[in-house]
């Protein structure tokens, strides 16, 4: 039990991260070829139905899981395995209930929503995402009684096999249905995440069956106390899950209003409404999504760490909860920094890369990504700091902190788009100053209650550095090859010299020693490369 305990959140981190970013480039690769086949209008049934199910898979599945794997990693770390088994099948009763719920509602409700935004004809799309919204919180149950062993590999894996067979089956069958119809066609490829969603519960279900028996034979024997009451498991279920899914919820919501205030503060500098339209158009819909791409592997962080700490914080085990605290905004910082900066300095190339046949639109959307570019680190950092807090307990912090952020944004981008020579920028820079405050803020109140004093130069100075090399090999290689092989090929390669500059740095400034990566299954054969090849005192 004491050496299970004593593990890191990194590995777990690595895989779910892995796994996270494999799922958004299928996702990515996926609407690419079916705006192709559907067109601008199947595209429009297809996105007026996909936020409102992903609005209301974010109620059903953000906090609950967290919840789950920090309960029961408290429970496993007292020895109450039992009763750690006892809050699986009560969260997994919650979420099948939750689920119904939210199924039936989207199902129910579908007609009337889509006579309320004048799109009768996505009504098809509404149908066929219902069945998700009723599998999806049972697999994120049983994903979260896995996270709180510290077993990342069933989330991984069935993460990877829902979004396979969802873009798979979703184009198929967009294929198969559009001679009746676009708005058939659109419900075919909306249908996909029906699919995806039930071979993933199916996985999981195996997952967890298999492992059943050597779960139920760890139980500790009867004893005579009294078993937790199911009223105070699902409160205490509750009482984590709702600040988490408050907090998913804030950047959603002010995105949203981010549509009105922009519009209206584009129109009243002297843009008319089809110019405002358009850059809130580069600003949404071209910038955002790169931004949003390595989300997937630092928000892993945050998946991993909180089993992580729970357990550590229970044993009473104080420098292995900082320990992973001054690692896991190491994680962050290396992750996202080179992330950053990679884009900001090759944001032009990288808009002309996806958008060839927007050139134009492109490279005013380029502005907006350099803009947007430093929030990538400031959100990881800020999520790593969020696992900590959620880990020991204090999970209404980081939603209070980016509730503070959020105003800040909204007074900041009312402001900044109101200054002609920023305008729709100003939006970014607005989500940047949102993301430095509460990653501040976290970080404040983790020293407040860990007690941990961040070691700067590791975790933030020596990762910047090396990013900042990055950045600039990358951009003085773009600049090489652009004039002889063109753009595409100038962006692929100068990535791949990034790369290599940014490993070779970090391991040659002590960002990661090697020592470090025996502790993660998988890499311990890279240090045996590590050990002939680096300076001593690297090691």
């Amino acid at each position: 039990m004491e050496e299970h305990s004593k593990k890191t959140f990194v590995g777990g981190a690595a895989l779910l991260g892995v796994a996270g970013l494999m799922s958004k480039v299928l996702g990515a690769c996926f609407r690419i070829p079916l705006a192709n086949i559907i067109g601008d209008d199947g595209m429009g049934y297809y996105q007026t139905a996909y936020p409102i199910y992903i609005a209301l898979l974010t109620i059903a599945t953000t906090g609950i899981p967290t919840a789950i794997s920090r309960m029961v990693a408290e429970r496993r770390a007292q020895g109450k395995y039992r009763e750690s088994f006892r809050i699986y099948r009560h969260s997994l009763l919650l979420m099948a209930c939750i689920g119904l719920f939210t199924g039936l509602v989207m199902f129910i409700f579908a007609p009337q929503i889509c006579r309320r935004i004048s799109e009768p004809n996505a009504i098809w799309c509404m149908y066929s995402l219902a069945p998700a919204l009723v599998v999806c919180p049972v697999i994120s149950s049983i994903r979260g009684y896995f996270q709180g062993q510290q077993n990342m590999v069933p989330t991984a894996v069935s993460q990877v096999v829902e979004q396979i067979f969802r873009v798979t089956t979703g184009f198929v069958l967009a294929m198969l249905f559009l001679d009746r119809g676009l708005e058939y066609a659109a419900a075919g490829a909306t249908g996909g995440a029906s699919i995806g969603g039930a071979l993933a519960l199916l996985y999981t279900a195996i997952a967890f069956w298999r492992k059943k028996k050597a779960l139920v034979g760890e139980f500790e024997p009867e004893t005579g106390e009294p078993k937790l009451a199911s009223g105070k498991i699902f409160k205490e279920l509750l009482s984590i899950a709702v600040p988490i899914t408050l907090g998913a919820l804030i950047m959603p919501i002010i995105n949203t209003m981010d549509t009105v205030v922009v519009k209206t503060r584009l129109i009243s500098i002297g843009y008319d409404q089809v110019t405002a339209r358009s850059l809130f158009g580069q600003l949404s819909g071209m910038a955002s999504p790169i931004i949003n791409m390595p989300d997937a592997v630092t928000a892993a962080v945050c998946m991993s760490l909180v089993p992580v700490i729970a357990d550590a914080k229970l044993r009473g085990d104080t420098e292995f909860v900082k320990q992973n605290t001054q690692l896991s905004v190491r994680y962050a910082s290396l992750v996202g920094m080179p992330c950053a900066i990679g884009i900001l300095a090759l944001a032009k190339p990288i808009m002309l890369l996806l958008y060839p046949l927007q050139k134009e639109a492109a490279i005013n959307a380029a502005t907006c990504l350099a803009a947007y570019s430093p929030g990538i680190a400031l959100l990881a950092i800020h999520q790593a700091l969020s696992g900590v807090l959620q880990g020991i307990g204090k999970q209404k912090i980081p939603v209070r902190n980016l509730f503070i952020g959020a105003v800040v944004k909204l007074i900041a981008t009312y402001i900044l788009c109101g200054i002609p020579e920023i305008n729709v920028t100003g939006a970014a820079y607005g989500t940047v100053i949102t993301y430095v405050i509460s990653a501040m803020l976290n970080y404040l109140s983790a020293k407040k209650y860990t007690g941990v004093k961040l070691d700067f130069m590791l975790c933030i100075f020596k990762p910047l550095f090396a990013s900042a090399v990055m950045g600039v090999c990358a951009f003085g290689t773009y600049r090489l090859l652009y004039e002889h092989i063109g753009n595409a090929f100038s962006v692929l390669i100068s990535i791949g010299v990034a790369v290599i500059v940014y490993v070779v740095l970090v391991f040659l400034t002590g960002t990661i020693t090697a020592a470090e990566l025996k502790g993660v299954k998988k890499l311990e054969k890279l240090t045996v490369l590590l050990d002939k090849v680096l300076p001593k005192g690297k090691m």
